[in-house]
């Protein structure tokens, strides 16, 4: 992570989550971090509507130029750059990985605009929305508002267990040859 801001926020939620894959959102304070607030934006993960802002910072707002409460994360984006977005958003949200991206978007000038993106998932429970957390901050000034944003790169900030104890267990209790069927 780069920007301060995205350091900061990731260290309070790694900090709320303890020894957890993710923390619960009454476990997110916002009191020690309330001079990021503006930044800062929850997502909710809706089978039909995407991935809706549900509450969105002021600078954030100001960034897109409009209040983004129901609007959906994956439209701020240009049309070729949204499915990436919607699925790197889906990635965060079921397989829990905390992930840090830059975003480029174009200014009101004409400018291109470099900004830091830190999505951050929610613990999931029964009867209970899934959503994920964020911050998006620029690295610079700009003349708002923002359009056109483009997702330049991004990686998890910790790597997905590709093989978990169990599998391990299982795997070492195998002997000779072993089949799996997969999809053709």
């Amino acid at each position: 992570m780069k920007h301060p801001s995205s350091r900061e926020f990731f260290a309070h939620w790694d900090q709320a989550r303890g020894k957890a894959i993710a923390p619960d959102r009454s476990d997110l304070a916002p009191e020690p971090v309330r001079h990021l607030l503006a930044d800062v934006f929850v997502l909710g993960c809706d089978q039909t509507n995407g991935y809706p802002f549900r509450i969105a910072g002021t600078r954030v707002c100001a960034l897109a130029g409009r209040d983004l409460k129901s609007f959906d994360f994956g439209d701020l984006f240009a049309a070729d750059g949204s499915t990436e977005m919607t699925d790197l958003l889906g990635i965060v949200a079921n397989d829990m990985l905390p992930t840090v991206a830059g975003v480029t978007a174009i200014a009101a000038n004409g400018n291109s605009v470099p900004l830091e993106l830190l999505l951050l998932p929610f613990s999931t429970q029964a009867h209970t929305p899934t959503s994920l957390t964020g911050l998006l901050v620029p690295f610079a000034d700009a003349a708002l508002p923002l359009t056109s944003y483009r997702l330049t790169s991004w990686r998890h900030i910790h790597p997905p267990r590709l093989i978990s104890p169990r599998m391990i267990r299982r795997l070492n209790t195998l002997r000779g040859l072993t089949v799996y069927e997969g999809l053709r």
